[in-house]
């Protein structure tokens, strides 16, 4: 079960990370270029924030089966010195659950605003720093701290 949430967790990244993009993009391009907000352009801003809501309820979930956080839960002091432990343990998941909080609020901001301009003004703001706040957190294979494989296999 751990395996399978770790690679689904991991595809699920590149999903958001496209999803949000194109978001983002859509957003400026709406924004600066005066153009209509569109159906279209609002079924990219939930189906981003639906993404992201998918991936912080599989990302929950294996926080709470991983055998990472189980021991640096148990072993709190001891493992708040070791970065691996602390990364996963809770810097990971305070950043994540801030940048899809940050996405949550851009999207039902932009739902709820009068004019296209500010629809996507209100998109392109809010889900670039939700995306700046995720980018941050991601372990990503080059980095040389905290590293992890681009792709899980299942």
């Amino acid at each position: 079960m751990y395996a399978t949430l770790l690679a689904l967790h991991s595809l699920t990244r590149w999903l958001i990370l496209i999803s949000l993009l194109f978001a983002i993009f859509r957003g400026y391009r709406g924004w600066l270029g005066n153009k209509p907000y569109s159906k279209f352009d609002n079924s990219v801003r939930h189906i981003t924030a639906t993404i992201a809501h998918v991936q912080l309820l599989i990302g929950l979930w294996l926080y709470f089966i991983s055998p990472i956080v189980s021991y640096f839960l148990q072993h709190f002091k001891e493992a708040m010195h070791i970065r691996d432990l602390r990364f996963f343990g809770m810097e990971h998941i305070t950043m994540m659950l801030t940048g899809i909080v940050l996405i949550a609020i851009g999207s039902s901001k932009a739902k709820r605003k009068l004019t296209d301009k500010d629809k996507f003004k209100t998109q392109a703001i809010w889900f670039t720093i939700g995306l700046l706040v995720i980018l941050s957190s991601i372990p990503w294979a080059f980095s040389p701290l905290i590293s992890r494989p681009w792709f899980r296999s299942f």
